[in-house]
């Protein structure tokens, strides 16, 4: 497993993401998570990166009973404070002493402050909640070994946030792949950032799976360069390749993901020039679409209670190859659940981390599926050719 050091500490380079964990009936499969937990230890993996809200709270609480067969000085733990989300208040030591009771913990290895963005960034540097005090405070008193902060924001904000910060801030989590190493700005937020010897976090290096899961023409495009490597090698050792990173998170949800990352990790190294090349002139040919990474910050607040993840993954699918197969996925919602129930409300455009306007995308969606042969009358079609 490959190795980063970080203030004497030596962290696997690839951590194990608990923000998509493996679910059964609904809930966390704690059995499965228990598996890979003991398959990451045993194969390298020693750092873990849970939060407060991922899950409605379970996360913490599963990883802490995963992690609590293992000796403490044998991992690291990361968890994140939540004032990125809408709230009358914000209590940072309430929410810290309830996350060291669900993990089951004295203290944490890393905790970041959570997606300090445009619209949480005055909450976070705010006197009337204090939070960054009491933390630095956690800190002094060794509940908290190292700190750092996720962000979702644009660059500006990140600048200000750290100048604010005074050099108390150890490390940043970034969205961080070679789709959006130019699509969303992420190059300039990398150089930023190792230009102030700040050690980069990764999150979401396979973009929510969509890098892992290339098109035809678009793996063929690679395999042309190099025929051996699967999409998420390709996806990996580009990170492999930036030298200022130091943890790159995967939020797998199954022993297979596991499985194959942790080999990747083992054996895999930093893309060749010609390789970054051709991966890099891809990525501009798949900028389309609009770039929804799974959060799901912006469900908690919709009126009509829309899937609004799920329903861009279905605009992203049209945008990259219109089909039939995009419109009958729809097409099998109830009515109040299908874009046209958006109301416009502007909620989810506001907290949504990408920036997406996501009122229009879902406008564009339902008059996109409207222009389409819709799959019932497809099938109509079949059954009187059929007669």
């Amino acid at each position: 497993m490959i190795k980063k050091d970080f203030h004497g500490s030596r962290l696997s380079l690839l951590g194990f993401g608990a923000m998509r964990l493996p679910q059964k009936d609904g809930q966390i499969d704690e059995k499965q998570v228990f598996e890979m937990t003991e398959y990451a230890m045993a194969n390298g993996v020693n750092y873990f990166d849970t939060a407060y809200p991922y899950h409605n709270g379970n996360s913490e609480r599963v990883m802490g009973r995963a992690l609590k067969r293992y000796p403490r000085e044998s991992f690291y733990l990361a968890t994140k404070y939540p004032g990125h989300q809408i709230s009358s208040k914000y209590d940072p030591a309430k929410v810290f002493e309830e996350q060291l009771e669900k993990c089951g913990v004295e203290y944490f290895d890393f905790y970041l402050l959570h997606n300090v963005y445009e619209r949480s960034v005055d909450v976070y540097k705010s006197p009337r909640w204090g939070i960054l005090d009491y933390f630095r405070e956690q800190k002094r008193q060794g509940r908290i070994r190292h700190l750092g902060f996720s962000t979702h924001g644009g660059l500006n904000i990140m600048e200000d946030f750290l100048d604010y910060c005074n050099g108390d801030m150890e490390f940043c989590q970034i969205q961080l792949n070679y789709l959006d190493w130019t699509l969303q700005g992420a190059k300039e937020k990398y150089e930023m950032l190792k230009g102030r010897g700040i050690p980069v976090w990764v999150m979401e290096p396979l973009r929510g799976g969509r890098l892992a899961d290339l098109n035809d023409e678009e793996h063929s495009k690679l395999r042309g360069v190099n025929p051996e490597k699967t999409a998420v090698q390709w996806a990996f050792e580009f990170l492999m390749g930036l030298d200022n990173v130091g943890m790159i998170l995967s939020g797998m949800s199954e022993m297979g993901q596991m499985q194959q990352n942790t080999e990747i990790f083992k054996n895999g190294s930093p893309l060749s020039a010609n390789e970054l090349e051709a991966l890099l002139e891809l990525a501009e040919g798949m900028k389309k679409g609009v770039p929804c990474t799974q959060c799901r910050y912006c469900t908690d607040g919709c009126p009509v209670q829309l899937d609004i993840p799920m329903l861009l993954s279905i605009y992203n699918e049209m945008c990259f190859s219109p089909s039939t197969n995009a419109s009958m996925r729809i097409e099998a919602l109830s009515e109040e659940k299908r874009p046209s129930a958006c109301i416009e409300c502007g909620q989810c455009a506001g907290i949504c981390p990408q920036s997406i306007e996501i009122p229009e995308v879902l406008k564009n969606l339902t008059e996109q599926c409207a222009q389409m042969t819709s799959w019932e009358e497809i099938s109509r079609q079949r059954e009187m050719a059929q007669k």
